[in-house]
């Protein structure tokens, strides 16, 4: 019966996918997760009493494992992408370090079905609320842990139009994985006992959701900036290739030079070489092509400090000041080897691989009257670390290259992390991409405009900053967390009494 149990979590895991851009069906979420706390099940007090610990949390562990393999397989498979024709991995090898990721990933799915199996307590209404505590805890380690993969947090998945997504802004995206699990189990629980109570908190969580969607928690400040955002649409393959690279060079200047704007931008790694060994007149005329007309360019590419270490940085050039951010939250296996896993890299091709983490802390970019807040690809996945920027940051600015993992899943799905990391910051957040989705994102989580991915173009709008805090920004996800742990701290004590 128990292999039963965890084939329907893995189907219902990989279901979960349909909640997620581009298909963005998001009821799927709270089906999927009600199905997850179904296979759980409530059960009866007595038989709970006559479990051990170990057993119960073991039974809990293999189902929510299933289902967060389904999950992550079904989610993330376009990381073989990455792996296979972009790094070189022979397709067997990739294979296997993809399921072996998914796996580890799907164990935090696990945790959270031990901790709920070995707290249970046969009482559905209770056992709803601490199945989404358990749930939200889980996550959250997955979004720390090991620097963390919070990927496919299932409070992505409630973007806007969801009622759900009025939470962001208050608990962050963990915070909204939780409610939505409460969401789906009380549904649950509604329907098993027959019993009006726990639907009707449901509904009550919904509707508050709703409403807060009203709220205006930041205000615009200052006049409309004129930004262009570039994607020149560079293929990975040749990216790197030495003999491309003057072109290379000749295609980012005349994107700069044909969409003059206060901020140009221009996406990661568009300079795919150390800034200091740019032409000596190439940097020059970046900045003279901005500063004519009384603007500034931001591009990536990589710098190197007095120790040699290398960054994969954003660099300002043009009528303000010369800024520099680097990326401080690095790709495991991408941009730097964890402990004994050099053995990686001598089955993938990867450039640019040994690079250093920047400073945690580090200042807005003051442009045309504006400070930028920069992070680079991966790090918008981490909203803790976006808030460090705030209240002084007024917009948020996201350059990416996600050219690595072809046409999959992974660029709208990055999209949609940026929309929930709007909501929580109250800002705007304009991406510049290589391939797609190169966008303007509203503090209300809105897609404001998009460029089509895999084609080369600018897009041209006009955005004003933002001032204030939401309470998210404030406090982060501790609130959402202490209240969690609370639920799961209660739990233990009546389990124990």
């Amino acid at each position: 019966m128990g292999w039963r149990k965890q084939g329907v979590a893995f189907l219902a895991g990989g279901a979960s996918v349909l909640a997620y851009a581009p298909f963005e069906l998001f009821p799927v979420a709270a089906l999927a997760l009600g199905a997850l706390f179904w296979l759980l099940g409530p059960g009866a007090p007595e038989a709970l009493c006559s479990a051990s610990l170990r057993r119960r949390a073991g039974a809990g562990f293999g189902i929510g494992f299933a289902w967060g393999l389904g999950a992550m397989l079904a989610g993330v498979s376009w990381l073989y992408v990455a792996l296979n024709r972009f790094g070189g991995m022979p397709m067997p090898l990739a294979a296997l370090a993809i399921l072996l990721f998914c796996a580890f990933m799907g164990a935090f799915a696990g945790l959270s079905g031990a901790l709920f199996g070995a707290l249970r307590q046969g009482r559905a209404g209770r056992d709803a609320l601490l199945f989404a505590a358990a749930w939200l805890v889980g996550e959250w380690v997955r979004g720390w842990a090991f620097t963390g993969f919070p990927w496919l947090a299932s409070g992505y998945s409630q973007s806007p139009p969801s009622p759900l997504a009025g939470f962001a802004p208050v608990f962050g995206v963990f915070g909204v994985g939780g409610l939505l699990a409460a969401v789906a189990a009380l549904a649950v629980a509604a329907m098993g006992t027959r019993n009006w109570r726990p639907a009707l908190l449901a509904l009550l969580l919904l509707a508050g959701g709703a409403g807060l969607r009203q709220v205006a928690w930041t205000a615009p400040v200052g006049e409309p900036l004129r930004v262009a955002l570039l994607q020149p649409n560079i293929e990975q393959s040749l990216k790197w290739r030495p003999e491309m690279l003057q072109h290379w060079l000749e295609v980012n200047l005349s994107m700069l030079r044909s969409n003059p704007a206060q901020l140009v931008v221009l996406p990661e790694t568009t300079i795919p070489l150390l800034i200091d060994h740019l032409p000596p007149d190439y940097r020059d005329a970046l900045a003279r092509s901005a500063a004519q007309h009384g603007g500034d360019v931001v591009l990536g590419t990589f710098t190197r400090d007095a120790d040699g270490h290398i960054f994969n940085a954003a660099v300002s050039l043009g009528n303000s000041p010369t800024a520099y951010y680097a990326k401080q939250h690095l790709v495991p296996f991408g941009e730097y080897s964890p402990p004994l896993f050099g053995w990686f890299y001598a089955l993938a091709n990867i450039p640019m691989a040994d690079q250093t983490r920047g400073p945690a802390r580090q200042p807005p970019m003051a442009l045309a009257g504006q400070k930028v807040a920069v992070n680079i690809c991966y790090e918008d996945v981490f909203g803790e670390e976006l808030i460090r920027s705030l209240p002084e940051a007024t917009l948020m600015l996201n350059l990416s290259n996600l050219a690595w993992y072809g046409n999959s899943l992974a660029q709208p799905q990055h999209l949609q992390i940026a929309r929930l990391r709007a909501l929580e910051t109250g800002r705007p957040m304009l991406r510049a991409t290589n391939t797609g989705m190169t966008a303007l994102v509203m503090p209300d989580g809105r897609v404001e405009a998009v460029l089509p991915a895999f084609e080369a173009g600018a897009l041209h709008v006009a955005v004003r900053g933002y001032q204030g805090l939401t309470p998210y920004a404030r406090w982060g996800n501790w609130p959402a967390v202490a209240a969690a742990l609370a639920v799961l701290g209660l739990a233990a004590l009546r389990r124990r009494g």
